[in-house]
């Protein structure tokens, strides 16, 4: 086992027993504080995607983050909001990929921020609303978690060992088409023991999983797009063996709201 591999696990233990202990240990609101402070975090990363001359610049962006999300809260107070308000959020990560297959080249610093806000403030807003969606909150949040932990796992060593046809060598050439089958492939039997979990018939809750998968992979490949428009390697180095928030999280922005939306219309969550 490399070093790199080592410091990767030793990181990603520490954190999930912090998650573990968040979620189902302390009331909600602390995850929602956590959930919070994640994405600011997320944000203060994402401004150095806009290549801002000043740090005020960047203090503002996150200062925007910050007001949209009570103001998405509230938004979403009704079924028919949430659903509107999700629906553009994976209407988004559709355009997103239409960008990073057609445009790659095309990042301008309006552009890097209203992604950011595309990303970051539906991504809290799903994670939140799962929280609260009732008795077993912290679970869904889990099996969120999970599947795209699953599909990052499967997609990093199916590329490690298998990788040969390149995925979107223009945004991030270690990515390959046999990560993405891997990744595939090690999300299904989480998705198949959340059916049994949640007793959910699994038909179309399979199908919304793949989906959700997919705008994963779709938010993974955006942050690589802004990181090359920036010219960094990571987004941050809060993480060891990890880089910074963003480069952990940028899977869920893509993989939350679209899980979130398919519950509602499955009629799982209120």
């Amino acid at each position: 086992m490399s070093e790199s591999l080592r410091k990767r696990i030793a990181t990603a233990a520490v954190l999930i027993a912090l998650l573990l202990a968040v979620l189902f240990a302390l009331p909600e609101a602390a995850t929602l504080g956590l959930l919070t402070l994640v994405v600011l975090l997320g944000a203060w990363e994402w401004s150095a995607f806009l290549k801002p001359r000043r740090r005020a610049v960047r203090a503002l962006y996150v200062a925007l983050i910050a007001l949209a999300l009570p103001l998405a809260w509230r938004l979403t107070a009704t079924r028919e909001g949430l659903q509107l308000l999700l629906g553009a959020a994976g209407l988004w990560w559709v355009l997103a990929l239409g960008w990073i297959v057609l445009a790659p080249q095309r990042v301008r610093p309006w552009s890097a921020a209203l992604a950011g806000v595309c990303a970051l403030v539906p991504a809290w807003l799903a994670l939140a609303r799962l929280r609260l969606g009732g008795l077993r909150g912290a679970e869904w949040v889990l099996f969120c978690l999970l599947l795209v932990w699953m599909a990052d796992i499967g997609a990093y060593f199916a590329g490690r060992h298998f990788g040969r046809r390149r995925l979107a060598p223009a945004v991030s050439p270690g990515k390959t088409w046999e990560g993405v089958l891997g990744g595939t492939a090690a999300c299904i039997p989480v998705a198949i023991a959340g059916s049994f979990w949640f007793s959910v018939p699994l038909g179309w809750f399979l199908v919304l999983c793949l989906a959700a998968v997919a705008c994963s992979i779709v938010g993974d490949l955006t942050e690589s797009l802004l990181k090359r428009f920036a010219g960094v390697k990571d987004s941050g180095t809060l993480f060891p063996g990890h880089g910074g928030v963003m480069d952990r999280i940028d899977s869920l922005t893509g993989a939350a709201p679209v899980l979130l939306l398919g519950l509602t219309f499955l009629g799982v969550l209120p």
